[in-house]
């Protein structure tokens, strides 16, 4: 169906998507791009509804906004706002509107909040989880994690990915940190680990938004010159188009950190790339990284226990000493490529969700 069909009259009301005016890549803002263009091939006509404000902490006005924004019949509403809004959220149901969360992360999970304010968002994003009509995770990680905090029956809809061009890589080997320089994505463990690996040949890209969270990069970019990584480790910033698509083309494998991940769509991307990944074990992360697998095929990189730079030292070591090793991720990455789930089928799930 062309992509200004529109819906049967006996089919579901076309919804509105509402998400935080901010700008900067993310995995979730990626989703929901992905997402809008997905549904709309399906034939289903969504207005995207940006919001601005001071999200996960804003102002009335900025509540105000949100509310304004959910007089849809049927919303998906990006978690980083709806979770900051039970009220709005509430009001919207109660008023006989649907109002799916879209949760790309729970806000009281970012690293690094003080106590009480973790405890804030915490009370807010369950009251907003239980008030919502549905919600939606990228994993069933994401989706137990959520049960267990707020006892609160999510849907899965894994994100898709589009195939890429394959990865030439580089020599000496390029290792790729793609995420936002934050606590939660946790650069500072990889620094450290390379800082264990300095002996041996290979070189590191920290790609990513550096302002979410100054005062972090700052002590990134310090502890890889303290280190003696100037020149081998390098924070560039955000990169996006051809310029992002020139660093996947130069990269060997991607190292994901993070403490916590509902999905980390970046390793799909890494695997639509040909390119293998190291993530961290017992976060979504791993559903990614088996994204596309067959029963007993070889995995196309390894999942290691988060906040240990030992642990990843170790692992990075293994890979750049042993050829077969580098070998077996990188084929398994590349065998990965054709049988990556697409976003339609997330579209489908999605829609699945709203009923």
């Amino acid at each position: 169906m062309p992509a200004s069909a529109s819906l049967p009259a006996s089919g579901p009301p076309a919804p509105a998507l509402v998400t935080w005016a901010a700008p900067g890549p993310s995995g979730g803002n990626t989703y929901n791009r992905e997402l809008v263009a997905a549904l709309r091939e399906r034939g289903v006509r969504v207005e995207v509804r940006a919001v601005p404000g001071r999200w996960p902490e804003p102002t009335a006005e900025d509540r105000a906004a949100l509310a304004a924004a959910l007089d849809a019949p049927v919303t998906l509403a990006d978690a980083i706002v709806a979770c900051a809004a039970p009220e709005q959220v509430g009001a919207a149901v109660a008023a006989g509107r649907t109002v799916a969360v879209l949760l790309h992360m729970l806000p009281s999970a970012e690293v690094g909040l003080p106590t009480a304010e973790r405890e804030r968002r915490a009370r807010a994003e369950r009251a907003a989880l239980q008030a919502a009509s549905a919600v939606v995770c990228p994993s069933a990680v994401a989706a137990a994690d959520v049960a267990r905090r707020h006892g609160v029956a999510a849907r899965v809809a894994p994100p898709g990915a589009r195939r890429a061009p394959l990865a030439a890589g580089s020599r000496p080997p390029r290792l790729l940190a793609l995420a936002a320089l934050t606590p939660t994505k946790d650069q500072r463990t990889l620094v450290r680990a390379l800082s264990a690996v300095r002996d041996l040949d290979w070189t590191a890209r920290l790609v990513g938004p550096i302002d979410a969270d100054p005062d972090y990069a700052a002590a990134v970019e310090a502890e890889i010159a303290a280190a003696g990584l100037t020149g081998r480790a390098t924070v560039t910033g955000p990169k996006v188009g051809a310029a992002l698509e020139a660093e996947w083309a130069a990269a060997d494998l991607l190292v994901l950190p993070s403490r916590t991940e509902t999905f980390g769509l970046v390793v799909l991307e890494a695997l639509a790339h040909g390119v293998p990944a190291v993530v961290g074990a017992g976060t979504g992360a791993v559903e990614a990284l088996a994204a596309g697998a067959e029963a007993g095929g070889a995995a196309p990189g390894r999942a290691v226990p988060p906040g240990e730079p030992a642990a990843l030292a170790a692992t990075l070591r293994a890979w750049l000493t042993t050829p077969a090793l580098r070998d077996a991720w990188a084929h398994a990455a590349r065998t990965r490529r054709t049988g990556l789930p697409g976003w339609d089928l997330t579209a489908a799930q999605v829609l699945g969700a709203l009923g």
